[in-house]
Order: C-alpha cells, then structure tokens, then sequence
C-alpha cells in the first residue's frame, strides 16, 4: 500500500511537471510505471502489459507534443521568429527559471514579430497563435499522462 501511494505522488509529480518545464513529466509517470511493475516479483505479466500500455500513451504523446504545434504554425511564421521564440526561451530559463522559459518564449516571439510587421496588432497576434500552438502540445502531453495515470490506476486494481 505504501510503495501504491509513493508511486502515485511520484505521478502526481510527473503530471505537474507536463507544466512545469523543469520537470521531466510523462517520462517521470512512465518511470514510477516501471517501478511499480519491479516492485513485485509474482505480479506476473499482467503488471508489465499495463507498462507496455503506458509506453505506447508516453510516445503518443511525445510525438503529438512535437508535432502538433509544428503543424499549427507550418507556413505562419517564418523561421527566423521561431528561432528567436528558440533564444528567447532559453535566455529566459537561464535568468528566470522555470518561468523564464515561457516569458523568454513569447518575448522573443513578440521582438521578432515587431521587427517583421511592426509592432501592434499584427505582432501581438503572430505572439498568440505560437502560445496557442505550443499550448495544443503541452494539451495533447497533458492528456497522454493522464490516460497514463489512469491505465495504472486500472493495472493497480486488476492485480
């Protein structure tokens, strides 16, 4: 029972960390899966197909995450706003972390922008349609972890 609590708060952790950037997030779920499956030596395999189930949800979900936001933004920006969202980002996580991420992200997005069409309008909706993009991915990361806890939870009550 208490090895089932850790391995649920480390979960909780890993769904945190889906929006937090510092935090590994679904790979952390998938991680405490594993653990769960070794803990005990004649849980069979029915303890491993729910890992394997797990699997299959992290990588769907790590392939939506990338490219989803991709596909949002194909042809929208150019690539040089993308590069300085890039830059951005990680000068903000270096000065603010983990916040400095997202602020890096839309600053350098925004300059960018304000530098191809002119600051205003424009600017301030290219910076919005990149937020709504990367929040489609971390979305689709969200609910593949989720569908994770909830296979465990369903592995954790069948045996």
């Amino acid at each position: 029972m208490v090895d089932s609590a850790l391995i649920a708060l480390v979960m909780l952790v890993g769904l945190a960390g889906v929006l937090v950037p510092v935090l590994p997030g679904t790979a952390l779920v998938l991680a405490a899966g594993i653990a769960w499956a070794a803990l005990v030596v004649d849980g069979g395999t029915a303890r491993w197909v729910v890992v394997g189930v797990m699997a299959a949800l992290f990588v769907a979900g790590l392939v939506l995450k990338l490219a989803l936001p991709g596909r949002h933004l194909a042809g929208a920006l150019p690539r040089s706003t993308l590069l300085a969202a890039g830059a951005g980002a990680v000068a903000g996580l270096l000065v603010l972390p983990p916040l400095g991420l997202l602020l890096g992200g839309v600053a350098g997005t925004y300059l960018a922008e304000s530098r191809r069409l002119g600051p205003g309008p424009q600017a301030r909706r290219s910076t919005v349609r990149v937020l709504r993009a990367v929040g489609l991915g971390v979305l689709a990361e969200l609910a593949a972890g989720v569908l994770m806890v909830a296979t465990w939870l369903v592995g954790l009550a069948v045996t």
